[in-house]
């Protein structure tokens, strides 16, 4: 199956793109555009790519928005572990968002919401459900859409960037409490100043501690949350696994639905997170919660 520019077109977006479906194992039946522009701030141009169920053009679907890890500094689109969701009825909008080589801290939460705003104002075009758009990513992925199912919504936004379910893939949700961003156990005063989290913030959690929490899911938590499923291994060796526990109790405590899958053997990510019964659990989550 090849996807011409032609459907880009048709929905008033002509993108330059020609895809080979058949060639997309995680989406083999899906419509794909790439390469959309979703926003320019400060000059600089942010793409995504949309993933699209084959029932798109009969009737409204769920849509989620995936965001990649990488350390903020990292990764793409491109990597987008969640295309397969396309080929079960619910599209996908996989992003790039600015990296802490070109922006810090809110930067990458801005563009998160930025693309829930887009997916909005082009429902009709691409036959999103707009009441309907959840956001899953892992890592630091894991870490943007746990704020974006608890971080307060600006007041003055004329579209809502409001999710209603989000999976958290590993994601550090407490910044101060992460261990590269702390001296201790080998870390040097150096070692934190040069590490991802203090390179999204711009300073080090010590320096700046009002910042790491108003960048941490865990301390934005309250009532009115989005739902979630948080995934973890229990041998990761770059998150804790406590960061999902804790996270998990804390949004249980205010009442929010949470569900909290370990992955036995699991680490940072990995084969074990490719499974069909992972794959059913998510799929299970976004069905029940979009």
């Amino acid at each position: 199956m090849i996807v011409s520019t032609g459907f880009a077109c048709v929905r008033r977006l002509c993108v330059a793109v020609v895809v080979s479906v058949s060639s997309l194992s995680t989406a083999s039946n899906a419509e794909v555009i790439r390469d959309i522009e979703y926003a320019r701030p400060d000059g600089y141009s942010l793409l995504l790519d949309v993933y699209l169920p084959e029932n798109a053009a009969r009737k409204p679907v769920p849509t989620v928005v995936w965001v990649h890890g990488g350390g903020w500094k990292n990764g793409s689109k491109k990597s987008s572990k969640a295309t397969w969701l396309a080929d079960e009825g619910i599209a996908v909008v996989s992003i790039n968002y600015r990296l802490t080589d070109v922006a810090q801290w809110p930067a990458q939460i801005d563009d998160c919401r930025e693309a829930v705003r887009w997916a909005r104002r082009n429902a009709s075009v691409f036959g999103f459900d707009p009441e309907r758009i959840g956001a899953w990513g892992s890592s630091a992925g894991g870490h943007l859409v746990a704020l974006m199912g608890t971080l307060p919504y600006p007041e003055m936004e004329s579209v809502s960037s409001r999710v209603s379910a989000v999976c958290d893939w590993y994601g550090p949700t407490e910044l101060l409490t992460m261990p590269p961003n702390n001296v201790g156990d080998g870390r040097t005063e150096e070692d934190v100043a040069n590490s991802n989290g203090a390179k999204l913030l711009g300073c080090t959690v010590k320096d700046c501690p009002e910042l790491a929490r108003q960048a941490s899911a865990y301390d934005n938590v309250s009532k009115d949350d989005a739902a979630f499923l948080i995934m973890h291994g229990d041998e990761d060796p770059g998150v804790p696994i406590q960061q999902s526990v804790q996270f998990h109790e804390r949004l249980r405590e205010n009442g929010v639905h949470s569900e909290f899958v370990v992955i036995e053997g699991a680490g940072h990510g990995g084969k074990l997170f490719d499974t069909p019964e992972v794959k059913a659990r998510v799929l299970s989550f976004f069905r029940s919660r979009l």
